[in-house]
């Protein structure tokens, strides 16, 4: 019997005053699946992956060479510059037009071990003169290596090194984890419009069943077979029939277009929806569960980052507030001449080292504040990481602890169900026959719209608590699989 009343309550009917619209069937895996293809938080979530994919892409680029071509296409100047005399012994204004060009190739490459850079650069520039003297100058640098870093001991490219790959390792699972938020969000507005159907579908019968029953009530009322306060119970219930119809009506309508709005379908869409039957029992060891959200929950890593990013800090204030001091050295070759081709012959050899130092004498204690103040960051990330991971292994086990008895909570809905539909038929019969009053008809009712919420609920718990811990420990254990495994990198998907 129970198999037959929901085929019945699950079918949305149309309203006689709709318009035509879109049919659509679902069943929950195909709504989720839907609100992991085509709603916007899908959208957002495989931008904000993509978005962090790129940036991982960004530094790996920076750890390999770097070829750059730098141009200067025309220079001119046409001015009034004071120049020396000799021949007169005095100072003078000359008109002064020059006409430059240059371009250079440079190639540089980041050295993590030391976190200094080496590169290598080849120039040309041209200077020609106008006015009364006129000049023609070629100047090249034919071949420089060089390298440049600080002298602090701060090493950035080493922290980001520990940082980066954190970084998008995290990105990794948090798309997966926002896959399950999306899954989640699903399965809710799914069983909404699944009660708001069965709500539905008993105020339209409900309806049915009271005006037969009123009239009924009237031929009985006529033989004195029912008192008057129970004729008016009769109609006042048929009149309460009605107004319950025509608010789950309103609720139907706002559950379906909820739906239809998350999957990003037309907002006229009408979804007959299949209810899931009751899932295998399956029962998650608690301490397995922690394992796999230890392992796999981004929020460890997302503490973890911060770790490292407040401990960089540290080191990089901690020597900037000693000294700041860098070095710069090249050895090359350079010539000049008033022909391109003189250019390039016999270099003379370019040698460059340049040092420099800055020490703080008084500055009032402005860099020792920025290191005590990098030091309490530490300290904060480290209590908020400790915090998290509480905060999060209780949800786990409570999360556990109610998935674990959700199917026989539903095993036990479904019983009582079948029970009150079965009880609220004959009542109704023995209330037709003159063997039962309006009182235990209303209250064998009542108990059948609650036990149909009762198992409806029970199934949305179920399902809830099922993708709370695939987004809790990133781990299906219904197939025994890491949900990472199946992960695309190139593309940001779940396969």
């Amino acid at each position: 019997m129970k198999v037959l009343y929901f085929s019945i309550i699950c079918l949305c009917l149309s309203v006689s005053t709709t318009e035509a619209q879109n049919m659509v069937k679902l069943d929950l895996k195909r709504t989720i699946e839907l609100a992991n293809d085509s709603s916007l938080a899908a959208f957002r979530n495989q931008n904000m992956y993509l978005s962090g994919y790129w940036a991982y892409r960004t530094y790996r680029a920076n750890r390999l060479p770097s070829l750059t071509l730098n141009l200067m296409p025309a220079q001119y100047y046409r001015y009034i510059t004071q120049r020396y005399d000799s021949n007169t012994d005095t100072d003078v204004y000359r008109e002064q037009q020059m006409f430059s060009a240059g371009g250079g190739l440079s190639i540089q490459q980041n050295f993590d071990l030391t976190g200094g850079t080496f590169y290598v650069e080849s120039d040309l520039e041209y200077l020609r003169n106008f006015g009364e003297t006129k000049s023609t100058q070629f100047a090249s640098v034919p071949f420089r290596v060089g390298y440049s870093q600080s002298l602090l001991g701060y090493n950035p490219f080493r922290w980001e090194r520990r940082i980066e790959p954190l970084k998008f390792e995290r990105v990794k699972k948090d798309f997966i984890r926002n896959t399950e938020v999306v899954s989640e969000e699903a399965v809710g507005h799914f069983f909404n419009l699944a009660m708001a159907q069965a709500d539905y579908q008993l105020a339209k019968e409900n309806v049915v069943s009271s005006d037969t029953l009123y009239s009924i009530g009237q031929q009985r009322h006529k033989i004195a077979a029912i008192s008057r306060a129970d004729l008016l119970t009769l109609q006042l219930d048929k009149v309460n029939a009605r107004n319950t119809l025509e608010n789950a009506q309103i609720a139907l309508k706002r559950a379906m277009f909820a739906l239809a709005s998350y999957l990003n379908m037309d907002k006229d869409t009408h979804i007959e929806l299949e209810i899931p039957g009751r899932p295998y029992a399956m029962e998650i060891p608690i301490d397995e569960a922690l394992e796999k959200a230890r392992m796999n929950n981004p929020g460890f890593l997302q503490q973890k980052q911060h770790i490292l990013e407040a401990e960089r800090d540290v080191d990089r204030t901690r020597m900037e507030s000693i000294l700041n001091a860098s070095v710069n050295a090249s050895v090359g070759f350079n010539q000049v001449a008033d022909r391109f081709g003189n250019a390039y012959h016999k270099p003379l050899q370019q040698d460059l080292v340049n040092v420099s130092v800055s020490i703080p004498l008084v500055d009032w204690g402005v860099r020792k504040g920025r290191y005590n103040m990098a030091k309490n960051n530490l300290n904060v990330a480290k209590i908020a990481a400790r915090q998290e991971e509480v905060s999060l292994m209780e949800e786990v086990t409570m999360t556990v602890s109610d998935f674990n008895i959700q199917h026989r909570l539903i095993a036990s809905a479904e019983e009582a169900l079948d029970l009150a539909v079965t009880a609220y038929h004959q009542t109704r019969q023995r209330f037709i026959i003159g063997k039962a009053d309006v009182n235990s008809l209303t209250l064998a009712l009542n108990r059948q719209q609650q036990a149909q919420k009762n198992y409806i609920s029970a199934l949305q718990n179920y399902w809830l608590n099922y993708y709370k811990i695939r987004r809790l420990t990133l781990h299906d254990f219904g197939r025994g699989l890491s949900l990472s495994d199946g992960f695309d990198f190139e593309h940001g998907i779940l396969r």
